[in-house]
């Protein structure tokens, strides 16, 4: 049997999982870990990192019950993007700089103007650029950057590469390789600051999946099992980013498909037939592990405010003597939002506890209005609540229906489709494509890294094969939106557009 480890650096938990060749769970281990702000910076130390590690690893072997001495694969994934820059004796210049800051708006306004393509403020290529505008002292020693799943991959194997779909949220890609002519004017625009450098020479070399990564070395099986009863030799697969293993999570890695991530925020990853015809800042682009082009939009704000009002409603059934679990508290508001009217009672809200990039809102304000005619009732509230959650990606995707992406079928995952088929039918109904849930959750992001080393020990077949095989066994179930539930929401969104204006003043108070 087979034993193949995936490991994925969450934003809030390390999270490993040991697999067999069928892509079946046979252990998981997980390690808690927070973020720091240090000197205006969202970081995590070094240390932290293989000290998670190896507490994740260390409660896998616990939970698989026996030891560990090899292993056949090896797979690492991470929050993408981000800073890490070393020089060129390997030592780190600054503290690493996760997803989360946003601290180089003008780098990014810049870099899109120039190279006419969107560089979302958390890629690394922006960060480097708005280092060298800000004149950081570091600059000028730096030798090599990487995100930091491949810091983790580099120690465990001495490669510098960088799996494909995490190299394009460095800088832009093309098939497999870094764009040369976006790659040409960058470095034109660090020549014109005096930087004499060369960003390919500082970047890592992508690679596909499925391509040799390197293997594990002895020192990089010592920083996973320091007892040292992990021996070296495993093979590696190209280290990736958390928008890749979910992707091959949920079998979305074919062109024409899609998933949904829905939960605090949400994200929606459509794979492309062909590039867009124009930049936008709401649209990222990024690649499948595999490199085709993935066009990625993402929404700041999403459950939240759902989470708030269930919360409301939960006390007013308490100061009225009753007594309900949380679960059965969601499910009966989500099954109660089928009986409103096709106006959604004339209700319209706005789901943002925080800024909006993708209707233009830099702060926000929860908000709910309703029309002096309209139905004021417990199914129409809930249904405008699960409608307004989708309100802001609907209008990303807008974008992508203009350049008419098709999209044969979405993948929903999250707290949002917990319950059956609601928040998949106002999800299919927002996208116009069947959302597909899988019955089993599977492992998340760790799995998926997981069977991306699987496939680097037989990658035959495309990987669009390789994991139409994998899910074949997978119960799932497919929603598709009625034509009725369709002109529902596209009623609603009207409203929602409309009222956009009310919230932006609301903001400006």
């Amino acid at each position: 049997m087979k034993k193949i480890l995936g490991v994925e650096f969450g934003s809030t938990r390390i999270k490993s999982v040991l697999i067999n060749e069928k892509g079946e769970v046979l252990a998981s281990g997980a390690h808690d870990w927070e973020n720091q702000l240090e000197g205006g910076f969202w970081t995590y130390s070094l240390d932290a990192v293989w000290a998670g590690m190896q507490d994740s690893y260390a409660d896998l072997v616990k939970n698989y019950g026996e030891k560990i001495e090899s292993l056949d694969a090896i797979g690492v994934s991470a929050m993408m993007h981000g800073y890490l820059a070393f020089d060129k004796d390997d030592n780190l210049l600054v503290p690493f700089r996760t997803w989360r800051n946003t601290t180089t708006a003008e780098a990014q306004n810049e870099l899109t103007r120039e190279i006419s393509f969107n560089m979302p403020q958390r890629w690394s290529g922006t960060h480097f650029y708005q280092a060298v505008l800000n004149k950081e002292e570091h600059v000028k020693d730096v030798a090599f950057l990487t995100t930091l799943a491949g810091y983790v991959h580099w120690k465990l194997t001495g490669k510098k590469v960088l799996g494909i779909g995490d190299a394009a949220g460095m800088f832009p890609t093309i098939e497999n390789e870094y764009d040369k002519e976006k790659l040409a004017i960058y470095n034109g625009l660090l020549k014109k600051h005096g930087v004499d450098k060369k960003l390919e020479n500082l970047l890592p070399t992508p690679l596909m999946a499925g391509e040799n990564a390197g293997v594990l070395t002895c020192e990089g099986a010592r920083l996973i099992d320091p007892t040292g009863t992990l021996k070296c030799g495993a093979i590696m697969c190209p280290p990736e980013g958390d928008a890749g293993t979910g992707m091959v999570a949920t079998n979305a890695v074919r062109v024409k498909t899609g998933n949904v991530s829905a939960g605090t925020s949400a994200f929606a990853m459509v794979v492309l037939e062909k590039p867009l015809s124009r930049v936008s800042t709401e649209i990222d682009v990024v690649a499948t592990p595999s490199g085709k082009t993935v066009a990625m939009v993402h929404a700041n704000n999403f459950t939240s405010e759902i989470n708030a009002w269930a919360s409301l409603f939960m006390e007013v059934i308490e100061l009225a003597g009753g007594k309900i679990g949380k679960g059965k508290l969601y499910d009966a508001l989500y099954e109660v939002s089928l009986k409103s009217d096709s106006q959604v009672g004339g209700l319209v809200g706005y789901n943002f506890l925080s800024g909006e990039p993708l209707v233009g809102m830099e702060s926000g304000i929860p908000m709910v209005m309703r029309k002096p005619d309209g139905k004021m009732n417990l199914s129409n509230f809930m249904q405008m609540q699960l409608y307004s959650a989708l309100g802001a990606m609907s209008i990303g995707m807008e974008i992508l229906a203009e350049e008419k992406v098709e999209i044969d079928a979405i993948c929903g995952h999250g707290g949002f489709f917990k319950y059956p088929f609601v928040g998949a039918n106002a999800m299919s109904a927002a996208l116009s494509a069947p959302v597909t849930v899988m019955k089993n959750a599977g492992e998340g992001g760790a799995w998926g890294v997981a069977l991306l080393a699987l496939y680097a020990t037989e990658n035959e077949k495309p990987l669009e094969d390789f994991l139409d095989m994998q899910f074949a066994s997978c119960e799932k179930e497919t929603t598709i939106a009625s034509d009725e539930e369709k002109a529902k929401f596209a009623r609603f969104m009207v409203e929602y557009k409309k009222g956009l204006a009310v919230e932006k003043l609301a903001t400006e108070i």
